[in-house]
Parts: structure tokens; sequence; C-alpha cells
């Protein structure tokens, strides 16, 4: 039975990215066969409001950041990997 990697410093963003696109069930070397991807995929307002919701939880965990500072980086996080919104 192969442990679950445990979410640090240095792969929480890649994990981030791999939760997120999950939720589109997508995986991350899906990227590889649609050069496109950043455009042709997307998610919906509530399926970004639960990634959100994951994130923010995940990154107070790892960095130790108050819901404040979460959010600022999930800002930043979501404005360079996020998927756009389309309902």
């Amino acid at each position: 039975m192969k442990k679950k990697a445990t979410v640090n410093r240095g792969n929480v963003m890649k994990h981030l990215i791999e939760y997120q696109l999950d939720i589109v069930g997508k995986r991350l070397v899906d990227t590889l066969d649609d050069d496109k991807w950043y455009f042709n995929w997307t998610i919906t307002a509530k399926q970004r409001e639960e990634f959100n919701k994951y994130a923010i939880k995940t990154m107070k965990k790892v960095f130790k950041f108050n819901t404040t500072k979460a959010r600022e980086n999930l800002d930043w996080f979501n404005t360079q990997f996020g998927l756009r919104i389309k309902d």
C-alpha cells in the first residue's frame, strides 16, 4: 500500500494545483496533452468555493498563516494558477 505524501512547504503549490484539477476531473499530466488547457478548462463558482475552503485550511496548517494571510496568498495563487470560473 502506497503511503500518501505529506503536504509541506516544498510541495504545497503542486498539491493545490492537483487538488483544483481533480475537482474538474483532470490531472496535472493532462496539461501535457492540451497546450491551451488554461483557456479550455473552467471551474464553477461552487467548485471554486470548495477549493478555496480547502486551500485556506491547507495554507493555515502548512505555513501557520492566520486566515487573512491565507486569503491573501490564495488570491495570488488563483491569479497565477486558478482556473477560470464559468457557470
